[in-house]
C-alpha cells in the first residue's frame, strides 16, 4: 500500500493540474460560447420581432392608403357622376328651351297660315262664284 501512495498522490496532482489547466479554461469557453449563443438568440429575436413589427406597420400603412386611394376614387366618381348629372339637366333644359321655342314658331306659323288661308280663302271664293256667275250668265 506504500508503493501506491506516490501513484495515488501522482494522480491527484495530475487530477488537479488537469483541472486546472484544462478543463477551467474548457469550461470559461464552453461558458462564454453560450453565453454569446444566448446573447444571438435574443439579438436574433429581438431583430425577427422587430421586423414582425414593422411588417405589421407597413400593412397597416398600406391599408391606410389602400383607403385613401379608394377614397379618393370614390369622391372623383361622386364629383364625375354630379358633373355628368348637372350636364344632363343643362342638355335637357337646353332642348327644352329648344321644343318650346320650335312649338312656339309652330304655333305662330300656324297662325299666319290660318290668317293666310281665311283671306285667301275668301278671295278664292268670290273668284269662284264670278266663274260660275259668269258661265251662267253666258250660258243664259
Amino acid at each position: 500500500m506504500l508503493k501506491a501512495i506516490p501513484t495515488i498522490f501522482l494522480f491527484v496532482l495530475v487530477y488537479f493540474y488537469l483541472k486546472s489547466m484544462l478543463f477551467r479554461p474548457l469550461e470559461k469557453v464552453l461558458h462564454e460560447r453560450d453565453t454569446l449563443t444566448d446573447g444571438a438568440r435574443r439579438t436574433a429575436q429581438a431583430a425577427f420581432e422587430a421586423a414582425e413589427r414593422k411588417q405589421k406597420e407597413y400593412e397597416q400603412k398600406f391599408a391606410e392608403a389602400r383607403a385613401d386611394v379608394y377614397r379618393l376614387q370614390e369622391e372623383t366618381r361622386r364629383k364625375w357622376l354630379d358633373d355628368q348629372t348637372s350636364q344632363v339637366a343643362e342638355a335637357r333644359a337646353r332642348m327644352e328651351q329648344t321644343i318650346r321655342s320650335a312649338k312656339d314658331q309652330i304655333a305662330s306659323e300656324a297662325a299666319a297660315a290660318r290668317t293666310n288661308l281665311e283671306a285667301a280663302s275668301s278671295q278664292l271664293a268670290e273668284e269662284i262664284a264670278d266663274t260660275i256667275l259668269a258661265k251662267r250668265g253666258q250660258a243664259a
